[in-house]
């Protein structure tokens, strides 16, 4: 867990301006930067970013967010992920619970890290640099429809047959300072069985005779390299071992080259192997990443859900390729929701998506993207299709199959849908369905099937508490303006805004010393008022107002507010008055109220 404080300090140091600009380009426009919005197309600039607020907002798409929500968006970071690169590029660590290295300790793993970072780097340009020169690399590649454009935009290379290629770059194997990096990064094979006349164990290249397909980060370093063999041989495709900068299971091939065509076209498209991606990138399928050797993860889905609401598998339509779906399918649904879409295609069992372009060309590919199998109807394919549901032994081994599947989405609209449609296909009802397959066993989980659990009437505020709103998180430092009585009144329990004005007073008050727009935007972020505070963040952002002004309304808009519950209260003493129950110092009190009233009336 990373403490509040930290994000609010960070914050406070980075520039948003230095940030976005490095992928952005920016133009002073007044007062703010405009540029193209990253996030969708767009032919004249609708996207802001602003020094004063440290936050970027597009009035075309509505993205927005502080240089944290930036990185996420942008590199489909995760949060963590997205504070670690900020406070680096600060000179900050960043403190968690977990974090119990000592400094020096702590300080080795980094200087480990940056070397392992640069090998890698500096074997990538070495076999970019061979690949110029490798006649049979450069034919393989045209043979395969590769232009020179498209592999340089992959940075694709060719390693030299040769055991001991990238002494070129890094010098002797036999250094140990040297060769221990390219070892621990998986460029060395060191053979300690074999040794020199000296003692040493033989090194030498792991990857010989290959085209090589580095595989880069969400932030575009090379952290692995996928090598494919030229003529016969095995294996036909060679990956670099786990790393401390390497792990299949949480990396995708492409998707730093395919961040921006996943948010065009509004989906990712998940294929088999490293010529795939490439080749339907320069067939017009820019937005395709690839497992890299191991089944999808729950981790791989998770990547991808951070980049778009759409994912299509696509797999051969073999057992083999039903298999791989299967399990892709098991580590879809914890992450399933009623906002995602996630579809498999197969196809058939002679082509791979490369050949199917080739040979049906670009829309019949795109029709069966278009047409892939939803998730829920896999699901309940899987589930049925070997069963025989004439029979009462065969609707009950498909309720069986099903249970673990199920209990593994989240409770929601279409794990709904799916229990009703396997109810019908069984010939039982939901709710027998929920019973067999164990989803109403814990109330927790039961969620919406069970009694809806109440919830707090939150009225989203409006007019003059809006303003408020808006106007103290412009300014958290005009909450001290209001003396104990002043707060009391606002935050009658009446008042259709108390409940989130109390929480931003408080959150106001917390504050320490100078804080910035998007530090304070992040704190309110993490509240249970979030919607509400989304809402008047995007009206903050469209307006410059300054402090003086500001202060003025502000003091208008609670003099105003003030006066509804002094006219309840007159309301009320009215009515006793009527009624022939009220005492002179009622009375008093009445007139009293009238002329406050009016009074605040004037000053608003």
């Amino acid at each position: 867990m990373i403490p509040q404080s930290f994000i609010q300090d960070l914050l406070n140091r980075v520039d948003i301006v230095d940030v976005v600009g490095k992928y952005v380009q920016l133009k002073k426009g007044g007062a703010n930067f405009m540029g193209l919005c990253p996030f969708h197309n767009e032919k004249s600039p609708s996207f802001t970013v602003s020094p004063t607020k440290q936050f970027y907002h597009c009035f075309g798409c509505g993205a927005h967010g502080s240089a944290i929500g930036f990185l996420m968006e942008y590199s489909g970071q995760s949060y963590p992920d997205a504070v670690r690169e900020l406070a680096q590029s600060v000179g900050m660590t960043v403190p968690e619970e977990r974090d119990r290295l000592p400094p020096a300790q702590r300080a080795e793993q980094q200087a480990r890290s940056l070397a392992l970072t640069d090998a890698m780097t500096r074997a990538t340009e070495f076999y970019r640099r061979q690949l110029r020169g490798a006649q049979q690399a450069i034919q393989y590649l045209k043979g395969r429809g590769l232009t020179g454009e498209i592999a340089a935009q992959f940075g694709l290379g060719y390693a030299p047959d040769d055991w001991q290629g990238l002494e070129a770059v890094f010098g002797s194997y036999r250094d140990d300072a040297l060769a221990g990096p390219l070892v621990e990064a998986g460029l060395l094979i060191e053979n300690a069985e074999r040794r020199d006349a000296d003692g040493k164990p033989r090194r030498y290249d792991r990857f010989r005779d290959r085209i090589m397909f580095p595989i880069r980060n969400t932030k575009g370093q090379v952290i692995g390299f996928g090598g494919r063999v030229l003529g016969q041989g095995e294996p036909k495709y060679l990956n670099s071992p786990e790393t401390p900068l390497f792990s299949k299971g949480t990396e995708l091939y492409g998707l730093f080259e395919a961040r921006h065509a996943i948010r065009e076209t509004g989906y990712v498209l998940v294929v088999e192997g490293y010529m795939d991606v490439v080749a339907l990138a320069q067939l017009g399928f820019a937005n395709a990443v690839a497992t890299l050797g191991t089944a999808c993860t729950a981790v791989h889905v998770q990547k991808l859900l951070r980049q778009t609401d759409a994912v299509v598998f696509s797999f051969d339509g073999d057992s083999a390729g039903r298999r791989a779906a299967r399990r892709a399918l098991e580590a879809c649904l914890p992450h399933v929701a009623d906002n995602k879409t996630i579809r498999f295609l197969f196809l058939p069992s002679e082509h791979d998506p490369d050949s199917y372009v080739r040979e049906e060309g670009t829309e019949a590919f795109a029709a069966q993207v278009r047409d892939a199998m939803p998730l829920s109807r896999f699901l309940l394919q899987v589930v049925t299709e070997e069963q025989d549901l004439r029979q009462p032994e065969g609707r009950a081994r498909a309720q069986y199959e099903a249970r673990p599947l199920l209990q593994a989405m989240p409770a929601g609209g279409l794990r709904l849908q799916i229990v009703r449609e396997l109810a019908e296909a069984t010939g039982t009802t939901p709710a027998e369905i929920e019973a067999v397959c164990g989803l109403r066993s814990d109330p927790a989980r039961a969620g919406r099937f069970a009694q809806p659990r109440p919830r707090a009437k939150r009225q989203a505020p409006t007019g003059l508490e809006q303003r408020l709103l808006q106007l103290l998180m412009g300014y958290p430092h005009f909450a001290a303006r209001l003396d104990e009585d002043s707060r009391a009144l606002l935050l009658d329990a009446e008042q259709p805004q108390a409940e989130v004005l109390a929480h931003l007073l408080e959150a106001c008050g917390e504050v320490q010393g100078e804080v910035n727009f998007a530090a304070f935007s992040e704190q309110l972020a993490q509240s249970p008022y979030a919607e509400i505070y989304a809402n008047v963040r995007t009206a903050v952002l469209r307006e410059e107002i300054e402090e003086e002004p500001a202060g003025l309304e502000f003091d208008a808009a609670v003099t105003k507010l003030l006066a509804e519950p002094l006219r309840r209260e007159l309301d009320g003493l009215e009515t006793a008055v009527t009624n022939g129950v009220a005492d002179e110092a009622a009375k008093a009190r009445m007139r009293w109220l009238v002329g406050e009233i009016n009074r605040r009336r004037r000053l608003g």
